[in-house]
């Protein structure tokens, strides 16, 4: 320094520089949309982060890639800074689609989209799977996406019950009589005969069983079935009397059967006449079922 009269002294000054502080963040692997990635700053003693946050770690779930930036500063109050970037990829869209309600024992076809891998809570590993639940579930599936990010979807399969079908068991009939068959327990019937009522009347030759296709307002079937039982008819026959003379008697005998009504009005199974002229007599034989025929003879 030299003032005006031309004399001159020195005086000096030292600038102490402090190092500033060597930042640094880990490189985080990228995300899904929804995960957490944890960032971990380093290099002094605070921090002081772009979200907020003064710890050295934190965990950070953004929606969206992002870069967060941190601000590291040493014991001297020297700083630095250092960024991560934080990469988001997408979820995939998963979706499946919605079956139409079954029957039980009947199955459907469940179709996932929007990924690259499928995983079912079935165990099933395909994007289609056939499922035949006896009662109405739910199904999940999980979408991967070539990213290895995920989501879920599910579908349910509604499951209607089969009806109860039931058919009235008729009496038995005997040969050319007819029976009537009444199904129950749904809302449109279909017989084996061909027809479509509840009630039918059938005259079969022989024992029958009938079967009756029930549906219920669902569209479930079911079936049951009812038998006819044909009892045979007696086969029945009268003895022949030798011819007579007018006031003489003839005996008529009849069989085949346990029980017996002549058109004399006799109910047993011979008879004794004396006809002053040529007569055909009737008799009317039932069978152990109930079921009758008849037979005449003639005496002469």
């Amino acid at each position: 320094v030299t003032n005006a009269n031309n004399c001159s002294s020195t005086a000096s000054a030292t600038v102490t520089v402090n190092p500033n502080p060597t930042a640094g963040v880990n490189t985080p692997s990228p995300i899904c949309v929804g995960q957490s990635a944890s960032l971990t700053a380093t290099g002094g003693g605070t921090y002081s982060w772009s979200t907020g946050a003064t710890t050295a770690n934190i965990n950070v779930s953004p929606a969206t890639t992002t870069t967060y930036i941190v601000t590291v500063t040493n014991a001297n109050n020297c700083s630095s800074t250092a960024s991560a970037t934080v990469t988001v990829n997408p979820n995939p869209t998963a979706g499946v689609n919605t079956p139409s309600p079954i029957c039980v024992g009947q199955s459907a076809s469940l179709t996932a989209t929007g990924g690259g891998t499928y995983s079912w809570s079935t165990g099933a590993t395909t994007a289609n799977i056939n499922v035949s639940p006896a009662t109405t579930t739910t199904y999940i599936v999980t979408v991967t996406n070539a990213n290895n990010c995920s989501s879920t979807a599910s579908a349910t399969v509604t499951v209607n019950p089969l009806p109860t079908p039931s058919v009235s068991a008729p009496s038995p009939i005997c040969v050319g009589q007819s029976a009537t068959l009444t199904a129950s327990g749904g809302t449109n019937y279909q017989w084996n005969t061909g027809a479509n009522t509840a009630s039918i009347t059938v005259s079969p030759g022989s024992t029958t069983t009938y079967t009756v296709t029930v549906t219920s307002a669902a569209g479930c079937s079911a079936t049951a079935s009812g038998t006819v039982t044909v009892n045979p008819l007696p086969t029945p026959s009268v003895s022949a009397p030798a011819p007579i003379c007018v006031g003489q008697s003839a005996t008529l005998t009849a069989s085949g059967g346990t029980n017996y009504i002549w058109n004399t009005g006799s109910t047993s199974a011979t008879i004794n006449v004396s006809p002053s002229t040529t007569t055909t007599y009737t008799v009317t034989v039932t069978n152990a079922n109930g079921c009758s025929a008849t037979a005449s003879g003639t005496v002469t």
